[in-house]
């Protein structure tokens, strides 16, 4: 297969970026085992989550930098490499810190998610980008739902191993497809890495970037808060199945995929922040609305979901837009932008999780939880109007 000299297709950039999001959660149904095998109790074996959200926090920070200065292509070509072979290390392994080592270097995938955004950025202008994107979102929302049901059945079919076998095939198929497919789309590169960490300071200086990053970060954060507390809520208050719970996160990711639908039908025609500003308000009523029904005594199941619902629609006439936004404030930078909004995401959703374990109680559950929640789409809408606000009174200095 010869190496590929034209932009990638769109199908290219969707499973790179469905792996990057399949690598965190197709395992997760394998914990319990993983630690049973390796005679290690749970809190360590969930390193393999929580330190690899740690190390592709930092990663993001390095990779889009790395692919702003030496090009979009390699970036993406080693970390697939690094991504297969740590696979098969995880495979292998015969203790728990073999297996936490090769874990963390799996987290080298998470280019697959910051270099398509940025290469998208690339090939077309800010609208067009958020329509691309709008359909690249998807496959984040379709693994999350897919990745544990087909780690669920590897474990009971031939063990937790397997898992991280299909892992370093689908690392070494994805590789290949991008050695064909995934042509070089950064025609904007810096001489040195001196020359461009000295345009840095253009985009950290940018209000922009930083109302549209805080907009990505809030509007992930508030989900993230939903998923850590409904089981709670659901066990709680309305005693709940494991199942049952599942199929209420599934349902509100449905409301996200639907909201990357329409952004990826109608970007191109209704600009980035109109379309911003109806999903922050879609976000903040819905949460909001099932507040007051609950204070109402009117709480229920459908009132409870239906509010995050409003969220994962919300989120996804917000992402993709806000995403092609703060790549637009300095296009040269587009990785740097990714990378750095990407880490900021994840470090913000973190704290929100730990947040909402920390006060949800049995007795407050579907208050604090719609109330975290209500708090994130509140500042993310902020956030969008501040971007529109600084629009307003600097329409050209920052334009791009």
């Amino acid at each position: 297969m010869r190496a590929a000299q034209t932009a990638p297709h769109i199908a290219t950039l969707i499973f790179g970026t469905a792996l990057s999001v399949l690598s965190l959660n197709m395992f997760l149904p394998s914990l319990a085992r993983i630690g049973e095998d390796f005679q290690a109790d749970y809190g360590l074996v969930n390193l393999s989550i929580a330190g690899y959200l740690a190390i592709s926090a930092v990663l993001q920070l390095v990779m889009g930098p790395l692919s702003d200065r030496f090009g979009r292509r390699p970036v993406v070509l080693v970390s697939l490499l690094v991504f297969a072979l740590a696979s098969i290390g995880c495979a292998l392994a015969q203790s728990i810190w073999v297996f936490l080592g090769f874990r963390l270097l799996q987290g080298a995938v998470v280019a697959g998610q910051v270099v398509s955004r940025a290469a998208i950025r690339d090939m077309h202008s800010a609208e067009e980008a958020a329509s691309k994107m709008g359909y690249v979102s998807m496959a984040m929302a379709l693994a999350p739902m897919l990745g544990p049901m087909l780690g669920g059945f590897l474990e009971m079919a031939f063990g937790w191993r397997a898992g991280f076998i299909l892992y370093t095939v689908m690392g070494l198929a994805m590789l290949a497809l991008a050695w064909g497919d995934w042509g070089e789309t950064n025609d904007n590169r810096s001489a040195t890495f001196g020359a461009q960490m000295r345009t840095y300071p253009e985009l950290l200086a940018s209000r922009r970037f930083w109302g549209y990053s805080l907009c990505v970060a809030f509007s992930v954060g508030g989900f993230f808060s939903f998923i850590t507390g409904a089981p709670l809520v659901a066990a709680a208050w309305f005693d709940l199945s494991p199942a049952m719970v599942g199929l209420g996160i599934g349902i509100i990711t449905s409301g996200f995929m639907v909201g990357n639908f329409i952004t990826g039908r109608v970007a191109g025609r209704v600009s980035l922040l109109t379309l911003i500003l109806i999903g922050r308000i879609s976000a903040t009523l819905g949460p909001l609305g099932g507040l007051i029904l609950f204070a109402l005594g009117q709480g229920s199941v459908p009132v409870f979901f239906g509010a995050a619902i409003c969220v994962g629609f919300g989120n996804g006439l917000t992402i993709a837009n806000a995403s092609a936004g703060l790549m637009s404030v300095r296009p040269h930078l587009a990785g740097s932008a990714s990378g750095l909004s990407g880490a900021l995401s994840v470090a913000l959703g973190a704290v929100l999780t730990s947040l909402t374990g920390a006060l949800v109680a049995p007795e407050n559950a579907p208050f604090m939880v719609l109330g975290i929640i209500l708090c994130a789409s509140i500042l993310a809408l902020a956030s969008a109007l501040y971007v529109r606000w600084v629009d307003i009174r600097e329409p050209l200095p920052e334009a791009g």
